[in-house]
């Protein structure tokens, strides 16, 4: 069975989130989401782990889910459809580690998984004699990663350990500012240990696919979320068992049963290009180089993004197609597209809150209604132009503007105005 595996998010605990990300809030939007499996973020917070085994309790092996009076308390308020989907917490975190290391100052992000609550309290109790563990959600510890990742693998040798956003600019492992050139740079010996690495939002799987060093490990993407609406911007497909084990064996084989990913279009990510915000400069790579890396109105260096460290460290060509490619599939989060349609700026407005529940109630949950909800389904909810906002996003007809020094980029389905205006008369003589 094919499930929707979203391993990298936030809780309340964590600085800039939303005091929604609680465990209920996580598994509401988890299901509107249509989200299968969701890392429970941030427990080496004592308050965050304290709540985490108040309110889970022991589901499949490795897994967890929400107790069963609160589940179906969340369950009463969703369509039908919807609450009848399983969804599955697993204990995961990310640490930031900031080091020295080769001459250099190094600051990386990574993110560990593992099935028990048992591995949680003994990682929690050697890390709390290392940093201050209640700072913040995503703890900062002067630690060596490869002796974060000797640590996991002492405790739960059958954890995860994936490099988080790798290309982000000051904290991905081959970040422009402080990451690395390669796997045995950043682990040495223990870089074997290493099964799996996070694209983030300013990259995919074929930027990805040009770094030969990547070959031997999966290429998998996570949400990030910092509020429970952003569950699943992106996430990885994997056709297994709904266990811990199944999941983590697909992702460390990296074989079939890792199905693929489901992207955020990368120019949307805002470390994707390389700029100064301050200055509203935005460059490509060759546009970079032609600067000598420098902001042409007041000649500071250029934030440097992804796509330029992307082509630095590439040994294959722009168009390299993977022998062994997965399926991607990009998406605009529903939201951004009814914001669009009803051209409001925020996501958040009551506006697009209150259209997006009748698209649930109507079609499904979000994913269902992404990639697979055939459009003419859509059009018979009483959503045309939704319909056909959806149908330029499956096939990638859309409008970008690419972000750039820590802006994010927008992705339009529709041009402007006029645009959305003719497709609108269209869909009434369909």
């Amino acid at each position: 069975m094919q499930h929707i595996v979203d391993l990298h998010i936030h809780s309340h605990h964590s600085r800039a989130t939303s005091k929604h990300c609680d465990l209920e809030g996580l598994y509401r939007w988890g299901k509107l989401k249509g989200i299968h499996v969701i890392g429970t973020g941030d427990f080496t917070h004592p308050g965050w782990f304290a709540e985490i085994r108040e309110s889970l309790e022991s589901a499949e092996p490795g897994l967890w889910t929400l107790k069963k009076e609160r589940a179906e308390a969340i369950d009463a308020t969703l369509p039908a459809h919807i609450r009848v989907q399983p969804l599955r917490f697993v204990p995961t975190v990310e640490i930031s580690t900031i080091y020295s290391k080769g001459g250099r100052v190094r600051k990386l992000h990574q993110l560990l998984v593992v099935p028990t609550l048992e591995a949680v309290s003994e990682i929690n109790a050697r890390l709390d004699r290392i940093g201050n563990l209640s700072a913040d959600g995503r703890p900062i510890l002067g630690l060596d990663s490869k002796e974060l990742l000797k640590i996991l693998l002492d405790v739960e040798p059958g954890g995860l350990f994936i490099p988080a956003h790798i290309w982000t600019p000051w904290f991905g492992m081959f970040g422009s500012k402080s990451g690395f050139d390669s796997l045995e740079e950043a682990y040495e010996e223990l870089a074997p240990h290493i099964h799996a690495i996070e694209t983030g939002l300013s990259s995919d799987p074929a930027m990805n696919a040009r770094v030969a060093d990547l070959d031997r490990v999966a290429i998998i993407s996570n949400s990030d979320a910092h509020s429970p609406q952003k569950l699943g911007r992106e996430a990885t497909v994997i056709n297994s068992d709904l266990s811990y084990e199944a999941i983590a064996d697909a992702i460390r084989a990296n074989d079939e049963r890792l199905v693929g990913t489901i992207e955020f279009f990368p120019q949307e990510g805002k470390y994707h290009s390389d700029g100064h915000r301050t200055c509203g400069v935005r460059f490509t790579p060759e546009q970079t180089k032609q600067h000598n890396g420098l902001c042409p109105k007041c000649g500071k260096s250029l934030v440097v993004g992804v796509d330029y460290r992307v082509e630095e460290l590439a040994s294959r060509p722009n168009d390299y197609v993977s022998s062994h490619p997965k399926q991607v599939e990009y998406i605009v989060p529903l939201p951004e597209i009814v914001a669009e349609l009803k051209q409001v700026k925020s996501v958040s407005s009551v506006t697009v809150q209150q259209e997006c529940q009748k698209i649930y109630d109507r079609l499904g949950n979000e994913f269902d209604v992404l990639r697979s909800v055939p459009t003419r389904h859509i059009r018979d909810a009483g959503f045309e132009l939704l319909a056909e906002g959806i149908e330029r996003m499956r096939k990638q007809e859309i409008f970008i503007e690419s972000g750039y020094d820590g802006i994010f980029g927008t992705i339009s389905v529709f041009k402007d105005v006029d645009d959305m205006k003719r497709a609108g008369r269209q869909t009434t003589l369909l």
